[in-house]
């Protein structure tokens, strides 16, 4: 079944209360970034946004999120200027321009007086950042009783600044966790299955068959979706385990148990489903290195490296303590695991020895999604 697993809620669950790590001092926010450069940039509770120098491995700045931060989902603008977040529980979206620090978008996601609106992890950017996309899910408050309406699409001008409404609303597949935008324009959208979503005409296909794919000898897929990552390839990975039934009977105890990943080039489209290795152990998320698309990491109690082709373990590291999300540098040269607490640890992609740790100011990042790019 495509949902969140109950020890993928478990751990999120765990990550609200676990304590913070000594906090690093704030940067002061009227600081530009400098163009070409290559940085990371998440959010930690209570409200800061920060922004990591990869170049040089250390916390570049920090800016003030107006309310409360999490969940932290956040995409960044195709021109590495300002960083689009989901904030205050879930209720609104938020811009900030990372040069200047000024919030130059918010818009709360209820549309009525009587609605309550959520946004969870599916927020995107159009090719030419001038319109962002959420997945909303409206709920209608009666004096006597709520009424949960249809998810939809919500399309803002993203430099519509306060206060914004929608351009156009339209219906949305249901229980889409997250999304990216290809370069034809096309959303793709993660849910019982994988969409493809035309934004201008709500018409969409099935790019990707999960919950509902027809693989003979496999049990359905298990997915968690939850942190919109991608590589410096454009690639829109999500992981899944299932199981591969043996002989002629779907015997669940003499089965082999796999691990495997959804894949989709945002440049040209093309999606591929397929196995890369024995399951062992649960990852949260996985990344193929933009330098060898070969080869898989995948992380949360400790940071694994896989060889997708001959489905083998080629690496493994001890690390601090468990982590939800992995990200790399655009050469593939470093491996920055991020969420849970308030620091990110920094690994060497090949020998998967600690380089460095990276510790931010404020609370932890729980569920947040860093994301990498350059200016």
């Amino acid at each position: 079944m495509n949902t969140i697993s109950a020890s993928g809620w478990c751990g999120l669950a765990l990550a609200l209360l676990l304590p913070a790590l000594a906090s690093a001092t704030p940067v002061t926010p009227d600081k530009a970034l400098v163009k070409g450069g290559e940085y990371l940039v998440v959010a930690t509770k209570p409200d800061i946004l920060n922004v990591v120098d990869l170049g040089s491995d250390t916390l570049y700045k920090t800016c003030p999120v107006p309310g409360v931060v999490a969940p932290g989902t956040l995409v960044m603008s195709p021109d590495g200027v300002t960083a689009y977040l989901v904030t205050n529980r879930f209720d609104e979206v938020h811009g900030i321009d990372l040069d200047t620090c000024q919030v130059v978008f918010q818009a709360k996601m209820a549309q009525a007086a009587n609605e309550r609106a959520k946004a969870l992890f599916a927020v995107t950017l159009s090719n030419d950042g001038r319109q962002l996309y959420v997945i909303q899910t409206p709920t209608t408050l009666h004096a006597d009783h709520y009424r949960a309406g249809e998810p939809r699409l919500a399309v803002y001008d993203a430099r519509a600044g306060a206060n914004a409404r929608p351009q156009r609303t339209m219906p949305a597949p249901r229980q889409v966790t997250v999304m990216a935008t290809g370069h034809d324009g096309s959303l793709f959208m993660v849910g019982p299955d994988i969409y493809k979503f035309n934004p201008e005409t709500g018409q969409h296909t099935v790019a990707i068959p999960s919950r509902n794919w027809q693989r003979p000898r496999y049990a359905p897929p298990d997915v968690l979706s939850v942190w919109p990552l991608k590589n410096a390839n454009d690639d829109f990975t999500i992981l899944y385990t299932t199981a591969k039934f043996k002989g002629k009977t779907d015997d669940l105890e003499n089965a082999d148990w796999v691990y495997g990943y959804f894949n989709v080039n945002l440049k040209t489209g093309e999606t591929e489903t397929r196995d890369f290795a024995e399951f062992t152990e649960i990852y949260f998320t996985g990344v193929r290195s933009p330098k060898d698309p070969n080869l898989m990491f995948g992380v949360l109690n400790r940071l694994a490296k896989y060889d997708i082709r001959q489905k083998k373990l080629i690496g493994a590291a001890d690390i601090p303590h468990s982590f939800y999300t992995i990200s790399m540098n655009r050469t593939g040269s470093k491996v920055y695991l991020g969420g849970t607490w308030n620091n990110l640890a920094v690994y060497d992609a090949d020998k998967l020895q600690p380089l460095t740790t990276v510790v931010l100011p404020g609370g932890d990042m729980g569920a947040a999604s860093p994301q990498v790019f350059v200016r």
